[in-house]
Parts: C-alpha cells; sequence; structure tokens
C-alpha cells in the first residue's frame, strides 16, 4: 500500500443496546414529563391532595411490577433485573401513602380501602402483568421505564415534595423515592445499563422492547393526562 492509498475506516462498533432504548424512547419520554400535571406538580403549583392521588395510582402500578418479580426471578431474561433489596418500592410506598393518608384524613388505619386507580393506571397495571406473565422481555421494558426514573428523576419529585409541602428529607411522605439499599446511584445505574447491554436477545427482539417502552412512557402519560383532569392548575 503506498503512500496515497487511503487506511481504510475502522468498522464503528455497535450502538449500546441502553444508548439504544434511551435515545429511541426520547420523544415519549420527553412528552410524560412535560405533561401538564407532572409540570404544575413540580412547579409547585398543586396541593398536596395532587401529590397523594399520583402516590396512589404509583401504588397500582409497583404492585403489579413486585408481584411478578418473584415468578421472573429464575427467567434468563428478565431475572437479572430482579433485585429485590436495592429496588423494591410497594413497602415504601404503602409508608408514603399510610402517612399521606393520615396526614388528610385524621387516620391511617384504613387507607387501602380508599384506593381507586384511575382508568389508565388500571390499564397501566394490566400491561404490566400481561407482560410479566407472557413476556418477559417486555416486563424488562416497564423495569426500565419506572426504576430508572425513579432513581434519576424522581428525585426531583422528591426535593420538590419537600420544599412545597414540608416533608421531612427522606421521611414519610417521600419514602418511595429514597433508596436506602443502593450506596452509589451512579454506580448501580451503570451497572443496570450494562444488563441491558448484555441481554440475550436478537435484535428483532430488541426492537420489541424499544416498541414496549415507548407503550410504557404512553402508559404513564395517559395517568398524568387524568390526573390533570382531577387537578386542574390550582388557584
Amino acid at each position: 500500500m503506498n503512500a496515497s492509498t487511503p487506511t481504510p475506516a475502522a468498522p464503528s462498533a455497535p450502538t449500546p443496546f441502553s444508548t439504544l432504548i434511551r435515545t429511541a424512547s426520547h420523544e415519549q419520554h420527553t412528552e410524560a414529563e412535560n405533561s401538564t400535571f407532572m409540570s404544575d406538580l413540580l412547579g409547585g403549583r398543586l396541593s398536596v391532595a395532587a401529590y397523594a392521588r399520583y402516590t396512589e395510582q404509583l401504588w397500582f402500578v409497583y404492585r403489579a411490577l413486585e408481584e411478578a418479580a418473584d415468578a421472573l426471578a429464575d427467567d434468563p431474561v428478565a431475572g437479572p433485573f430482579v433485585r429485590r433489596r436495592e429496588l423494591r418500592r410497594v413497602a415504601a410506598l404503602e409508608q408514603d401513602l399510610a402517612h399521606l393518608h393520615g396526614t388528610r384524613l385524621g387516620g391511617a388505619a384504613d387507607w387501602r380501602a380508599a384506593l381507586t386507580p384511575l382508568p389508565a393506571t388500571a390499564a397501566y397495571a394490566d400491561r404490566v402483568a400481561e407482560v410479566a406473565r407472557t413476556w418477559p422481555a417486555g416486563y424488562v421494558a416497564h423495569h426500565y421505564t419506572r426504576y430508572l426514573g425513579d432513581l434519576s428523576g424522581g428525585q426531583i419529585i422528591r426535593g420538590t415534595a419537600e420544599k412545597t409541602w414540608g416533608f421531612e428529607r427522606k421521611g414519610d411522605g417521600v419514602r418511595f423515592y429514597v433508596f436506602d439499599a443502593i450506596a452509589n446511584p451512579a454506580a448501580f445505574k451503570r451497572d443496570y445499563r450494562a444488563l441491558l447491554d448484555a441481554l440475550p436477545v436478537d435484535d428483532l427482539e430488541k426492537q420489541r422492547i424499544v416498541d414496549e417502552c415507548k407503550r410504557a412512557f404512553a402508559l404513564n402519560t395517559a395517568v398524568f393526562a387524568d390526573l390533570g383532569g382531577q387537578f386542574p392548575l390550582s388557584a
């Protein structure tokens, strides 16, 4: 090869799946984050009742996620994501809801009896339960959109709640957003993304997971729309 012959370009490395899933669902993720309800909540313009109703909806979704987790613990696709000690949120949600209902209603004993899912929440929880039963890779899509969101943007919600409604820092009312068993969230998220990159599925299945991730964000946006209908901007 003489000096005038160009050197062949090295083949580019394939895009990691964790990057692909994030970029491919960016539009749907942004739409959820910028919903009217979430914008008003993060802006401190809604009442604690709106925050409590939102927390109630999370309880239904996380019950569906975590009731399925044990059955998927040994699954080759979904199993590595089942991190009970680090991630499980239902117990923390129940602490928050007992506190929120005690504060608002004068007693926390029977708070579960007062809970009802909004139509969009019921559809969301039903979809999570369906993929958990029939399609473990689809369960991973919902697991990713929820738990990594809690570790990231969820911390903004916690800070807003503490500032706006006076909750104790990382205390009752915001325990859902506190991951005591994760000492280094940044390292945990890196490890989680590495699991995504190592998923033992082919490219066609990866595209299906991306599509389900988009669907998960759309389901979440629908919950925000229902909540926005119940809680228009406070005067």
